[in-house]
């Protein structure tokens, strides 16, 4: 139960932190380009990246992860869990399984979200 408050709390901080990054850029960009979106993304793959390596070499405690990598970074954007996970899978080697998480993320992920379109008309 203490796993998942912690992890709550993160997310609850991570999802403000997109909702304000996000708008506050696109306000600024006048580009039709969804750069709020992007630069959330970038940020958190940046972010997820740098607390795993800290935890890896055991500079960030198991609590600590589970509020910012899990938490705050998973809250912020699922892009950055997705792309820490392919890196995961290749650095172990695995990369055909990294390949078709990719490719079948995308792809399963692009028609559910036509299916969920037409089916909501």
């Amino acid at each position: 139960m203490k796993e998942i408050l912690l992890v709550c709390i993160g997310s609850f901080f991570g999802g403000g932190a997109r909702f304000l990054v996000s708008k506050a850029l696109q306000s600024f960009v006048a580009l039709s380009l969804p750069w709020g979106t992007m630069v959330v993304n970038v940020l958190g793959c940046f972010l997820i990246g740098l607390l795993s390596g800290w935890a890896l070499n055991e500079q960030l405690s198991p609590t600590a992860k589970l509020v910012l990598v899990t938490g705050f970074c998973g809250g912020f954007t699922t892009f950055s869990t997705f792309m820490n996970e392919n890196l995961l899978l290749s650095r172990e080697g695995a990369l055909l399984a990294a390949v078709l998480y990719t490719l079948g993320s995308m792809a399963l992920g692009l028609i559910a979200v036509v299916l969920g379109y037409q089916i909501a008309k």
